[in-house]
């Protein structure tokens, strides 16, 4: 028996050569005792990667559909490991080998200097000599997530997961085990239950009912775990019982969930989607800073996401996918005095009349815009703002001209068949003559109307895949995935400085994969601004505050705190401005200038910064809201109040606790509040007189 111990950035693991099989027995942020380990055997257990191969029996005992005891994963060989650094950190890369099918895993762990998250995917490659058949593989798997400290599980360890949907984007709730029907009987050495508790996603929409994370807490010891899956698709997360503790697997798509499997010949490999996944001595704020810090060190380095520019944006409770030249003129003078600068055209500026399901040419429509699109993408330009339009580009409308003129093998196929999904059909980034079309729409975009910035829109679900030259429909899906992504990387490195916004009818793909390139994530369609506070709150637990676009959109009939209310949504993260700022009074379009004038004063802190949440991530049906960001120098807060009696709120801010503050709120400048810091208990206390208001306090230490 051999040890291996490691410990990187906070992360403690350590690994057990045991009876010539690789154990992972530690990953937390504690140091391991070897007391918590309180199975019987460590047979069949603690596997770094599980591994499922079609055909093979599995020698020890599981139930139901759970990714343990897997075969060949419960009987590979270790055979080597590296310990090396790149240009990110710590590499460990380690190499199990199953004798009878020739399977071997390279399982890679790659740490982030400073960071205490790592990035985590299993290379398969197919050294024996016949055809294997790979039905799912790990990225991340590790039993014991629960084993520091003595309360049984069902009192200490308590599990967060981000719903997701369209309107409702980013709710988060936590549970108990227990509550998700995973119970604990008093002898827990052998236990294994067919239960798990399970979250998964099949399709492209990869957020359309989760985000790809969770977060769990040991509340007895005051450890947590937390991760993220990186992909644009189908993928697969889930935590059961094994011989009596709790494990947690991470996967991308899988044969069950998701219609998944690779045939592997002789010498062929297959990659896992990556993963990450961290820990921390702290709380969910803690957790999320983490995150937050390895996001941007993944994310393609762009000057987007240090400049933070003001988007207006022509849709939102403003021209509603119906634009003219007309309407237009008057919204970009509107927009350029508000301080914007980009300038987007939405939806429908392609098509004479109703346009859903005749997308896919993409050229101007000459009834909306007689003197041509340039007329108004040049008046944007003299007006010193940068223009832009929205594209649906991975679709064709079934009404589209352009569908009868190329082949069949251009989208998804299932039973022979076109995938139809609401009036649209999906194109297949497999196909070059697809990625060529792709092209060409970018770049007379970019050459003839000098447009800087795309917002790409996804409003359909195709499904489980495509058949066409694929072993399974999901591994067609899969394949896709992958190759829109490198469609991507490629369009960011002929144009670097084109900005595309990553929407897809709000946040339905609010993913790594997607957002380790894209710079600016649409949240969500919400059209309510009320109910908008709540992603806005919750946005930087999802992603990075500086690529979070949120709506701000003054409604025609509102007054002048229904626009402090608008502005606040957006003003710590990214503003997508709309709304009919050249009808609305006066008076409420000063405080939009007002709003932008203070957002350009403080974004620079913004991608520097770290999210807090003082009273808890948000719920729709909250009276109070709260999110903060902080700086070594800075603290920002804000507060929204909905519907509800209590005038007064009580926000602790635990890392300004003992200090003395200069406290101001930064916006409105009318501001009708009251607020007090208390240094002695950390708490800042406001006054908010009425519903439906919301305020931006600035909070800077003042050591005299």
């Amino acid at each position: 028996m051999e040890r291996l111990e490691f410990c990187e950035n906070g992360i403690h693991l350590v690994f057990e050569i045991y009876k010539g099989q690789l154990k992972l027995l530690h990953f937390s942020s504690k140091a391991f005792q070897e007391q918590d380990i309180v199975t019987k055997s460590k047979e069949g257990n603690f596997h770094l990667v599980e591994i499922e191969i079609a055909g093979l029996n599995r020698p020890y005992e599981r139930f139901g559909n759970k990714y343990v005891v897997t075969a060949p994963g419960c009987h590979m060989s270790y055979i080597d490991h590296k310990d090396y650094r790149n240009e990110y950190g710590r590499k460990l890369e380690f190499i199990t080998f199953d004798q009878v099918t020739g399977i071997q895993v390279t399982s890679h762990l790659q740490f982030y200097d400073g960071i205490s998250v790592l990035r985590s995917w299993s290379q398969v490659q197919n050294l024996g000599s016949s055809m294997q058949t790979l039905t799912y593989i790990s990225s991340f798997n590790y039993l014991g997530i629960e084993k520091e400290g003595l309360h049984s599980r069902s009192d200490k360890m308590k599990l967060k997961v981000c719903h997701n949907s369209w309107y409702r984007e980013m709710l988060w709730r936590e549970y108990t085990l227990e509550e998700l029907g995973l119970l604990q009987t008093q002898d827990t050495r052998d236990q294994r239950s067919s239960k798990v508790v399970s979250f998964s996603n099949t399709g492209n929409w990869s957020t359309k009912e989760f985000l790809p994370m969770g977060y769990i807490e040991n509340t007895e010891v005051g450890n947590s775990l937390f991760w993220q899956i990186e992909h644009n698709g189908s993928w697969h997360w889930e935590i059961s019982d094994q011989t009596g503790h709790l494990y947690l697997a991470l996967s991308g798509p899988t044969e069950i969930e998701s219609h998944w499997f690779k045939n592997l010949e002789p010498l062929q490999s297959f990659t896992s989607v990556p993963v990450a996944v961290g820990v921390c001595t702290g709380s969910f704020d803690d957790s999320m800073g983490e995150l937050t810090k390895y996001r941007r060190r993944i994310r393609r380095s762009n000057k987007d996401n240090e400049k933070l520019n003001v988007i207006f944006n022509d849709y939102m409770n403003c021209l509603w996918g119906n634009p003219t030249t007309q309407e237009e003129l008057p919204l970009v003078d509107a927009a350029s005095k508000a301080g914007c600068e980009y300038y987007v055209i939405d939806a429908g500026w392609y098509s004479d009349g109703d346009w859903w399901d005749s997308v896919g040419e993409w050229k101007e429509s000459k009834k909306r815009f007689p003197n041509g699109l340039k007329e108004v993408t040049e008046y944007i330009k003299s007006k010193g703002m940068i223009p832009g339009v929205w594209l649906e580009l991975e679709v064709m409308g079934i009404n589209c001209p352009k569908v009868q003129r190329v082949p069949k093998n251009w989208f998804f196929i299932r039973h022979g068949k076109r995938v139809t999904e609401r009036s649209r059909y999906q194109l297949d980034f497999r196909n070059p003559s697809v990625i060529e079309y792709a092209n060409s729409i970018i770049d007379r975009l970019v050459r003839d109307y000098q447009i800087g910035y795309i917002k790409m829109d996804y409003n359909i679900e195709p499904g489980i895949g495509t058949e066409l030259n694929t072993d399974s429909i999901g591994d067609g899906l899969l394949q896709h995935e992958r190759a829109y992504l490198q469609w991507l990387d490629s369009v960011f490195k002929k144009y670097p400085n084109l900005v595309i916004e990553n929407c897809s009818s709000g946040g339905l793909r609010m993913d790594y994969g997607m957002l380790s390139r894209y710079s600016i994530q649409s949240t969500s369609d919400q059209h309510d601004y009320r109910y908008y506070a709540t992603m806005a709150a919750n946005a930087p637990a999802a992603l990075t505050p500086e690529q979070a676009g949120v709506w701000s959109y003054p409604v025609l009939d509102g007054d002048r705190e229904e626009v402090v209310f608008n502005m606040i949504n957006a003003m710590l993260l990214r503003i997508h401005q709309s709304g009919q700022l050249a009808k609305i009074s006066e008076e409420r379009r000063a405080l939009v200038v007002e709003g932008i004038q203070v957002y350009k004063r403080i974004r620079e802190d913004i991608p520097k910064a770290l999210p807090f949440w003082p009273i808890g991530l948000s719920d729709y049906r909250d009276e109070y809201s709260c999110l903060g960001l902080k700086t070594e120098d800075r603290t920002y807060v804000a507060i929204w109040r909905r519907e509800g009696k209590t005038e007064i709120v009580t926000l602790p801010i635990a890392h300004l606790k003992g200090k003395k503050l200069s406290m101001k709120c930064i916006y409105p400048s009318y501001d009708e509040s009251t607020y007090v810091w208390n240094k002695d208990t950390g708490e800042m206390t406001v006054r908010l007189p009425r519903n439906n208001m919301a305020r931006l306090f600035e909070l800077t230490v003042n050591e005299k």
